[in-house]
């Protein structure tokens, strides 16, 4: 496979491109549960395919460049692309995951993203394993699904390249406490632990698509009513978690920076970071983010040095 550092993507692949849809690429028809424990008594379905199940319900859209990645984090040898692809193509024959691919007026997507089928939540509740997917999962729209994705990609950088990480959530849930609204950070979370001190870093991930300034305003407003009311303990941080906002280019972050001062929603009880999908393909961590300092009264975009995120 690929390492990261050798990509040389000059647009990230979980950016929004104009008059994109998604593809249906699974399979049609019925398959029945007793040819489904048929393969898993003959082999044909073993655990690694179960430990693909486990992540594809951890992350709900992956992609198979994701999963081979959080196979290997887990310890457990995929041996190839290929032959993962293989055992994917295996689970979306047996409906017990499916999948999509994206298409747009540049033409079709170069990855397919993988989630699950009513088969792969009956085999999970069969050993117990909480699966809360319901079909309607499946027809969220494609910015929220390249938001997971961005945010899935985030997660696994700091799992591989960062020596302190110490735990991860996918999908944290916050609660905006004026408002009592419960949101979610849409790139999930990290703790990052050295010398027995802990800080966790949480992830919005930012798209370009419509309407994206106002939504964008809208979750700001419920971050910034997290963090004037915080006290420690509160949805579960022990400490102010450090905010970093995941955009799809340089020029996004100046852009997404401006919505937040125009519309006077900085939060001062903490910095703002960012950071951009393809800054995550770097092979240290610890240039990768920014932040915007105020320089003879203009805005000035500055690197952050964090040397707790180096390898």
């Amino acid at each position: 496979m690929v390492n990261d550092n050798e990509i040389k993507a000059q647009v990230s692949p979980f950016a929004i491109r104009e008059g994109e849809i998604k593809t249906f690429d699974g399979k049609d028809g019925y398959v029945s549960m007793n040819q489904i424990v048929h393969k898993i008594n003959i082999g044909h379905i073993n655990e690694i395919h179960f430990a693909i199940l486990d992540l594809v319900n951890e992350f709900e859209f992956i992609t198979s460049r994701q999963l081979y990645q959080m196979l290997e984090i887990k310890g457990i040898d995929p041996k190839s692309q290929d032959k993962l692809n293989n055992k994917l193509d295996q689970l979306v024959k047996s409906k017990i995951l499916t999948r999509y691919y994206f298409t747009s007026e540049e033409g079709k997507g170069i990855y397919r993203i993988y989630c699950m089928e009513k088969m792969g939540k009956y085999l999970l509740n069969s050993r117990e394993v909480e699966c809360k997917w319901q079909p309607s999962d499946n027809i969220k729209p494609v910015a929220m699904i390249k938001k997971r994705l961005a945010g899935n990609q985030t997660l696994i950088a700091y799992l591989r390249k960062v020596k302190a990480f110490d735990s991860y959530v996918v999908k944290p849930a916050i609660t905006a406490k004026l408002s009592g609204k419960l949101f979610k950070a849409t790139g999930g979370s990290v703790k990052l632990t050295k010398n027995n001190k802990s800080i966790q870093f949480v992830f919005e991930v930012v798209r370009r698509e419509q309407d994206w300034e106002r939504k964008l305003v809208d979750k700001v407003r419920l971050y910034k009513d997290f963090y004037e009311n915080y006290v420690p303990g509160d949805s579960g941080f022990q400490s102010l978690p450090q905010l970093i906002f995941v955009c799809e280019d340089e020029k996004h972050i100046v852009e997404t920076y401006k919505e937040i001062v125009k519309n006077q929603i900085e939060i001062p009880k903490i910095k703002l970071y960012f950071t951009t999908d393809l800054r995550q393909n770097e092979e240290t961590l610890e240039n990768t983010l920014v932040e915007f300092k105020l320089v003879d009264g203009k805005y000035k975009v500055e690197d952050v040095e964090l040397k707790l995120l180096g390898v």
